[in-house]
């Protein structure tokens, strides 16, 4: 097999590979004594069919399978020899089309090799850890926010008519057709207006009601609705108003922390503050991640291959573009060509992505089956009661599975990173975080 170099040019490579004639013939040979004592035939007995007679019969069609495998062969030997990892799928072509059993194949590859990742000093790195502690502020903030959420209703003062929002607390009795129906009547029924738990227009209409009114409420039963005998029917419900009640945030006590699984109001404001220090200490992580690329953009520089950052680059204008126009869902658009601006962000988005890459292979860093599981599970609950399906899709999709995983290997990369970089750690307010959040957001 004869590979001769026929382009050199920054990280550009093409080669001409020749596969002798001789060489696929003797492929195909290997292939057919392997098959001989297999083969069944019209008047030889099994593994006894002639070789002569096996080559005319299979010859032809395992000829397509050797030479496959001899130009996947040599391409594997090339990279072996060469050192050489290509950027994406090498092009690969076959030159002679005139090709007939006994020339030998000619083939042409090319590629975009990936660069020379040169070493980088991680242990003189220096980074600074924010770090907000959950004080006493923070954390009743945090416990009324809590109550808001767990709102009680108190009566509103007597005449006052209610408003959307409120509760009103009523008696009621439907009827279609003069006729009371099954499922149609209850009493004393807390129903907070605007909540849209009973049928369309039904709680419109008890808006600007007052405790003590009747009110005849009439609605319109959805066509969809699940009971057959009321889909689409006229119906009348007399209500009576019992009470008028307005909304107000749960008083702050021990009730109000065994609703939410505390023992006690000190037990809640325990987790409470364990649960904003993990999410101020994800949010200070996110900031030093940014610290540590720009660091790693600063010290290193290296030939990038043009394909990835054409792709890196058209993806960029892609998303970005999406984002200024939100009404348009697909891809039906006019082309989107990448700026000057977007060339730049890919540029550091595949010099770091290769960098990290390198960096996690040197420290055999990899992501584990377990991790793998949790990244799917995460992402199929998304998609409630299609879980399976989701789970089948990522693994019939070599390309999904890839996409999950890369984010977990970087973050992994980063984490060892951080181990071995110098980091000073620096106490901060929740609003000084919080500025240094939105800065990444706005870069």
């Amino acid at each position: 097999m004869q590979v001769t170099e026929t382009l050199n040019e920054g990280l550009k490579r093409g080669y001409k590979i020749v596969v002798p004639a001789a060489d696929l013939d003797a492929k195909v040979n290997e292939k057919l004594v392997e098959a001989q004592p297999e083969v069944e035939m019209k008047g030889f007995r099994k593994g006894k069919v002639p070789m002569a007679l096996l080559k005319k019969q299979f010859g032809q069609r395992l000829m397509g399978e050797a030479m496959q495998e001899a130009v996947d062969g040599a391409m594997n030997k090339h990279f072996e020899e060469s050192g050489d990892r290509p950027a994406m799928q090498p092009d690969v072509k076959m030159t002679n089309e005139d090709w007939k059993e006994g020339d030998d194949v000619e083939i042409e590859m090319s590629y975009e090799a990936l660069p020379e990742i040169p070493e980088v000093d991680l242990k003189g790195i220096k980074l600074e850890k924010l770090v907000v502690k959950a004080g006493e502020g923070e954390v009743d903030e945090a416990l009324a926010n809590l109550a808001e959420t767990a709102q009680d209703f108190k009566d509103r003062k007597k005449g006052t008519k209610s408003k959307d929002g409120d509760q009103v607390v009523i008696d009621f009795l439907g009827k279609v057709d003069g006729e009371a129906f099954d499922g149609g009547a209850a009493e004393d029924y807390p129903l907070v207006l605007g909540s849209g738990s009973f049928i369309p227009g039904f709680e419109e209409q008890l808006v600007g009601v007052k405790a003590g009114e009747e009110k005849e409420v009439n609605v319109t039963f959805p066509a969809e609705y699940g009971a057959e005998n009321l889909a689409g029917k006229d119906a009348v419900f007399e209500c009576t108003v019992k009470a008028v009640k307005e909304p107000v945030a749960a008083e702050i006590n021990d009730e109000l922390a065994t609703k939410f699984g505390a023992e006690d109001l000190n037990a809640l404001k325990e987790q409470i503050g364990e649960r904003l220090e993990a999410e101020f200490a994800g949010a200070a992580r996110a900031v030093m991640k940014r610290g540590l690329l720009d660091e790693l953009d600063k010290l290193v520089d290296f030939d990038l291959p043009p394909s990835l950052l054409d792709a890196e680059a058209g993806q960029i204008a892609h998303q970005l573009w999406h984002e200024e126009n939100p009404d348009v869902q697909g891809h039906d658009h006019p082309e989107i060509e990448a700026t000057d601006e977007h060339k730049k962000l890919a540029g550091r988005r595949v010099r770091l992505g290769l960098l990290l890459a390198e960096l996690g292979q040197k420290a055999e860093i990899e992501v584990t089956d377990a991790e793998m599981t949790q990244a799917v599970m995460n992402q199929a609950r998304q998609y409630p009661g299609q879980e399976r399906q989701f789970f089948e899709f990522v693994q019939q999709n070599p390309q999904m599975r890839q996409q999950l995983q890369a984010p977990i290997f970087e973050d992994k990369v980063v984490d060892y990173v951080f181990e071995l970089a110098e980091v000073s750690e620096k106490e901060v307010s929740k609003d000084d975080l919080q500025k240094a959040v939105e800065a990444l957001e706005d870069e």
